[in-house]
């Protein structure tokens, strides 16, 4: 999931969309059983592979267009590319199976591959012999379903907190000791004692909310599949208690990723929760900030949730084609062409050689490398498409809670019961 005035849209889907997506699945029959239809990319040629992406903001004359035309140079093929909005691409890859014109190559956000994977749109990273050794676990496994992995991520983004180093100097707060839920806490107190104000984040009622709240329920060492535990319930009213106690303001209810950093930008916050995509944002504030990861109740760095893509390669009926379009993935996700890719996309490489390059070329993404390795991808744990389905009444249960109209214990406790019945 990204954000941001960039003019880069939030990549994790909204729940709902995701849900209906799912529902549709029975649908989709296997594009690899008919082949009435001939594909687009045998349509368009059988020297041209297409690649669809979610990044309609990159024209020609960007990085990660050259870098894609450069790999069909290498493969020996023509490429042919186009750039979706997120929502939209994951309708229409659906579809284009049915109709059995899947592109050859697919770039999706992570929580959607569960989705494709189950329809049947995607072959897995065996069947094409895509070599995901060196990525990293906890990152493959948002691709990872039933004991199979469907593509590769192309890389990462994932949530920290960004801090402004003047606010909390006023305030008598040191950054570096806040190592967990009660120092964070004690901190948001200083500062709002100071006449300053402590925290912004975005609560909103939709996916961008969930994305948000993931970070302090996983770290509180709750899992999704029961959402009313103790660790869970605590999670929600660690933030309930901040907007009754003045330290993050009421707004949060409402509060985008983006109208959030706007807040932050004014000035008057200690911190703010937000990603990777917000760095080049942060250069133009005009204040001194610094950046600590989400700490998990009982210190450590709580697992945030991963945003970003992964490439993967649909099922066609001419298999013919797979060996050109594994040429096509290897290349976009080598070691060699990771750094290019990841530093375009603003993303922090899956692989830790690579990673490791981009701090040399910038120390103020060790933060953030260290946030993606305690990451966690949202639809893990082989929740698969059932995570759209726990993430609509988790927002749900954080909005009423913040808002005062039910009590923690009994927001989680309906929620869990209403994923329960939309898992069965």
């Amino acid at each position: 999931m990204r954000s941001g005035s960039s003019g880069r849209r939030v990549t994790g889907m909204g729940a709902a969309v995701l849900a209906a997506a799912a529902a549709g699945l029975a649908a989709c029959s296997s594009p690899s059983g008919g082949g009435a239809s001939t594909s687009s990319s045998q349509a368009a040629g059988s020297g041209t592979y297409t690649i669809w992406d979610p990044y309609p903001q990159y024209d020609k004359s960007s990085e990660w267009v050259k870098l894609l035309e450069t790999c069909g140079t290498q493969a020996g093929t023509k490429v042919e590319r186009t750039g979706y909005d997120t929502s939209d691409l994951t309708n229409k890859a659906l579809l284009a199976a049915q109709q059995g014109n899947s592109p050859d190559v697919l770039i999706v956000d992570n929580p959607v591959v569960s989705t494709l994977a189950e329809a049947g749109v995607l072959t897995t990273t065996e069947e094409n012999r895509l070599d995901v050794s060196s990525i990293a676990p906890n990152l493959l496994a948002a691709g990872q379903i039933g004991g199979k992995t469907y593509g590769v991520p192309i890389g990462a983004n994932t949530l920290a907190l960004y801090y402004n180093k003047e606010v909390l100097k006023k305030a008598g707060v040191d950054a570096a000791a806040v190592k967990d839920w009660a120092s964070l806490t004690a901190a948001l107190e200083k500062v709002k004692a100071a006449g300053k104000k402590g925290i912004t984040f975005s609560a909103i009622g939709t996916e961008e909310g969930s994305f948000q709240f993931l970070p302090w329920f996983w770290g509180s060492g709750a899992n999704l599949t029961k959402l009313d535990s103790p660790e869970g319930v605590s999670a929600v009213a660690l933030w309930a208690d901040w907007l009754k106690k003045g330290y993050a303001p009421n707004s949060v209810i409402n509060n985008t990723q983006t109208t959030s950093w706007q807040e932050f930008a004014g000035g008057d916050y200690a911190f703010a929760e937000n990603g990777t995509w917000q760095l080049a944002n942060a250069k133009k504030t005009g204040f001194d900030y610094g950046i600590i990861p989400i700490p998990g109740k009982d210190g450590g760095t709580a697992p945030a949730p991963t945003g970003g893509e992964f490439v993967g390669i649909p099922v066609q009926s001419d298999t013919a084609r797979y060996a050109t379009s594994q040429k096509l993935v290897s290349c976009l996700t080598s070691t060699d062409n990771s750094l290019t890719t990841t530093t375009t996309l603003s993303y922090i490489a899956p692989t830790e050689a690579v990673q490791a390059k981009q701090v040399e070329q910038n120390a103020e993404l060790k933060v953030w490398v260290e946030a993606v390795k305690a990451a966690k991808g949202r639809t893990s744990d082989n929740l698969g498409t059932k995570y759209p389905k726990i993430s609509e009444p988790m927002w749900g249960a954080v909005q009423a809670a913040l808002s005062g109209s039910t009590a923690p214990q009994e927001a989680m406790a309906a929620a869990q019961s209403a994923a329960a019945s939309a898992t069965q």
